[in-house]
């Protein structure tokens, strides 16, 4: 057994919390940390206060050496903001800690989601003996996985992936992002790229668009074309890949908001001077919209978040989905929690007790689809989130 430190206290991070009280004979002290202590004790009330909370500001190197000293963690699980992922590392690194997150690193001043800055991290934590798992989300993370699991087990030679993340719930707002606002649009807005021949590929955000018909009864929805930053870390490790691309849902009210607030400058991530203050627009925006947390209660229906692998199988030309179902209000009903949050926070579990039970192990710095996958599905299960494959299937091409 041993100690976790988890930085953030968000939808995730609640998720996050929740999942490893629950595995008790791996996670034997827990301790929740985040900039407002109090969304911390808020959490650790619903747990009958079994865990520890503290205060830290995750931007700051000095304060988390001082409470990684002071917890002695032999993991930390950061589900803190992707700007704050290098100052945890260095902390880490400085402690010799492990460290695991759910998304890359990135820069507050620009909108660029890759993983070169972390990788830039491999020499020092092989160097000291510690290991760092990046993106052990959902996509991030399990779509790796999923794509791995391809890889091993169902075609000889990936060529191909359609990475798609289907929301089919509601919650009934105007317009609220399922995670936190300035992350979610930040991603949405960019220039959208896929990898092709060798080469990345741009167009416009959002600016292609196909119809997907889901499995267990989803049914059809529109999906657009975007950049998510598994495909940087696959198309590198499994070199076999030709063509990456990643696709999501966004419905017609959601996308008619998004482009009134870019229209107006709301979605502008520099700073702006208004009555003789600097603000990021944004930030404000963020401030605006509905808390994602506050959603869980009022989010029905399901996710279909999955890849669809093509290639060659004995020579033939041969294609697999693997995908996974989550009902949003069988998650809040579990841990208070919608699915979107759900679906990251579980694999951020299941990847720590991967690396404290040593079925993943190494020293340097790893991307999901750099293990076995099978180990981490034979938990994800189990721990609520099941695979379900459908080998040689006749799903389109995007």
């Amino acid at each position: 057994m041993s100690k976790v430190l988890i930085i953030g206290a968000g939808g995730v991070g609640s998720v996050v919390t929740h999942k490893c009280a629950q595995r008790r004979d791996i996670f034997s002290e827990i301790t929740l940390a985040s900039r407002t202590k109090s969304k911390c004790d808020a959490i650790a009330a619903q747990l009958g206060n079994s865990i520890n909370t503290a205060r830290v500001d995750a931007d700051n190197v000095p304060e988390l050496v001082s409470l990684l000293r002071q917890v002695q963690p032999k993991l930390v699980i950061n589900v803190a903001l992707p700007y704050q992922d290098l100052t945890i590392m260095d902390a880490c690194l400085e402690t010799g800690v492990n460290y695991l997150d759910t998304a890359n690193y990135e820069p507050i001043d620009t909108a660029k989601f890759e993983y070169s800055w972390q990788w830039a991290y491999q020499e020092r934590f092989k160097d000291a003996g510690l290991m760092a798992l990046l993106g052990s989300g959902f996509d991030p993370g399990v779509t790796n996985v999923y794509t791995a699991l391809a890889a091993k087990k169902h075609l000889d030679e990936v060529q191909e992936i359609d990475i798609i993340d289907a929301n089919a719930g509601s919650h009934g707002q105007p317009f609220a992002t399922n995670f936190n606002p300035e992350i979610n649009i930040r991603e949405v807005t960019a220039i959208c790229r896929h990898w092709e021949n060798g080469q990345w590929v741009e167009s416009g955000a959002l600016a292609t668009k196909h119809s997907f018909d889901f499995p267990e009864g989803i049914g059809p929805m529109n999906i657009y074309r975007m950049y998510h930053e598994e495909m940087e870390s696959l198309v590198k490790h499994i070199p076999s890949i030709k063509k990456a691309q990643f696709w999501m849902t966004f419905s017609d009210n959601y996308l008619k908001h998004l482009e009134v607030l870019q229209n107006v400058g709301m979605t502008r991530i520099d700073e702006v001077e208004f009555q003789g203050q600097k603000i990021v627009p944004i930030q404000f925006l963020k401030a605006l919209l509905p808390d994602p947390g506050s959603l869980g209660p009022l989010t029905k229906g399901k996710t279909c978040i999955g890849v669809i692998a093509r290639g060659l199988k004995d020579g033939k030309r041969r294609q697999v989905y693997i995908y996974n179902i989550c009902d949003h209000q069988e998650c809040y009903r579990e841990v208070s929690s919608q699915a979107i949050s759900y679906t990251t926070g579980v694999p951020a579990v299941v990847g720590a007790i991967m690396m404290l039970t040593n079925k993943w192990h190494g020293a340097g710095v790893f991307n999901m689809e750099q293990f076995d996958p099978e180990p981490f599905l034979d938990e994800l299960g189990p721990m609520g989130l099941p695979t379900v494959v459908v080998d040689g299937g006749d799903w389109p091409e995007l």
